[in-house]
């Protein structure tokens, strides 16, 4: 058994030390937190259809943290890093996306590993990981031709109701002058 963490239960995101095994005490943390994540947009998503389909407002503000627990939670592997900073495993890696409240999912590797033959089938599967929990997850080609995803919270609505000056929230298509 592992002695608990100081900080309290942190998602891997693909740039730390290698996940223990998910059987083990790892596992529990992560469901814990996964089902505490759920519950609180059970809370605070409660006039949405599905609010379990609708990031809560601290996934808002935290949204690298939602989403590496987001994929860990579906058993999707991580990359690590040792000490050195070299690579030891494959799996995703998140980190701060382009945009602002977005983030940028990778599927990285050691030398050697395969990870960019992979990246496409594992990318694909954590985009609909992330599509099933209300993330808008786009798939881009960056520099060496390696693939990514962008990921942000999916719009709630197509347009804001203050943009319609009617004031009903229903979008209506706007007629040529």
């Amino acid at each position: 058994m592992s002695a608990p963490q100081e900080g309290g239960f942190e998602p891997a995101t693909g740039d730390g030390p290698a996940v223990p095994d998910a059987s083990g005490s790892r596992a529990g943390e992560v469901l814990t937190a996964f089902e505490g994540m759920l519950q609180i947009r059970r809370l605070t998503r409660a006039e949405a259809s599905d609010p379990e389909s609708v990031p809560a407002p601290w996934e808002l503000h935290r949204p690298l943290r939602a989403v590496a627990l987001a994929l860990e939670a579906a058993r999707v592997p991580s990359s690590a890093v040792d000490a050195s900073g070299q690579r030891t495993a494959t799996g995703y890696r998140v980190s701060e996306g382009e945009a602002p409240g977005s983030v940028r999912v990778e599927w990285a590797g050691p030398p050697g590993s395969g990870a960019a033959h992979d990246e496409e089938e594992a990318l694909a599967g954590c985009a609909g990981v992330l599509r099933r929990l209300g993330w808008t997850a786009l798939l881009y080609r960056g520099p060496r031709r390696r693939r990514f995803l962008e990921v942000e919270p999916r719009s709630s609505s197509p347009a804001p109701a203050a943009s319609l000056g009617d004031g009903t929230g229903i979008v209506r298509p706007m007629r040529e002058a």
